[in-house]
């Protein structure tokens, strides 16, 4: 069976560190910018409670089943959001990818890019994963776009399946990468990430 233990993984625009209590302070910053609490789609610790945040994924990573990471941008050294693998099943294995926000100023650059490379390329060529899953809200049409350019295949919707932070239900919207499909979406991804730091 595969072991799903915390690592840190880099290349020369991100580090992955194992997330710890320690990256509290900076992930509290990293969401005050653009206020991201406030996005109804994506799940951000508010003010005051990054601490509890970090505690229940790391109480995840205890069960087995995550294993979450805080994004360090390289050039400026600064925690700038947080990631994490999900819903981890190490006996096929397979494993999903979410619980992903970057500070405002970082969105739609290069480093979402730079982060899913480093995070597929570790479930494929290292866990050995059959199967890679994303999930979003059926509203966060941003994340769609973001994750079907990653070369991910939609696989359909699953209705009434989860609760927004603000109580409503929410319909999530769910993608995968297939072992087979890596190779090619490997390639792609390292032209993307190319042309996307060179602008």
């Amino acid at each position: 069976m595969t072991s799903f233990a915390p690592i840190r993984l880099c290349d020369e625009h991100v580090v992955l560190e194992p997330l710890s209590l320690d990256h509290a302070p900076a992930l509290e910053a990293a969401a005050a910018d653009g206020e991201l609490w406030n996005l109804a789609v994506t799940s951000v610790p508010p003010p005051g409670q990054a601490h509890g945040y970090i505690e229940k994924a790391l109480q995840g990573q205890a069960e087995g089943h995550m294993l979450p990471f805080a994004i360090r941008e390289m050039s400026s050294g600064e925690i700038v959001g947080s990631t994490r693998y999900y819903e981890i099943d190490a006996e096929l294995p397979r494993l999903a990818i979410g619980y992903t926000w970057y500070a405002k100023r970082w969105q739609k650059s290069h480093l979402n890019t730079a982060c899913k490379r480093l995070l597929l390329e570790h479930a494929f060529e290292t866990l050995g994963c059959v199967a890679v899953a994303f999930h979003t809200d059926e509203l966060n049409e941003d994340s769609q776009r973001a994750i079907e350019r990653l070369g991910a295949q939609r696989e359909g919707v699953l209705r009434a399946h989860k609760r927004r932070t603000d109580g409503s239900l929410r319909n999530t919207v769910c993608f995968s990468i297939l072992a087979e499909d890596w190779p090619n979406v490997a390639n792609w991804l390292g032209m993307r990430l190319n042309r996307l730091a060179a602008s």
